[in-house]
């Protein structure tokens, strides 16, 4: 029975941190990609777009490092506390 919980919680937090892997990937588009190098003497209409493109790149960006983070942590322990039962 231990062993289909731990492997339950395994698959659990390996996708936990492949998605935010994937979503780490997604804030970094939008602050390389779309919000780029600010203008040089820019409009308001381009400011407000690089202000919001640069605020989705950020918050994805740091949430994404987060949920990777956490997964990949919770893994090498979960790892960890099966390898030191055996």
């Amino acid at each position: 029975m231990e062993k289909v919980v731990f492997s339950i919680l395994k698959t659990v937090f390996n996708s936990i941190a492949l998605a935010g892997v994937v979503i780490l990937m997604l804030g970094l588009y939008y602050l390389v990609i779309k919000a780029g190098i600010p203008y040089q003497d820019p409009t308001m209409e381009m400011q407000i777009e690089y202000a919001v493109n640069s605020g989705i790149g950020n918050e994805l960006s740091l949430v994404g490092t987060g949920m990777a983070a956490f997964g990949t942590v919770v893994r090498v322990v979960l790892g960890l506390v099966q390898r030191l039962q055996k």
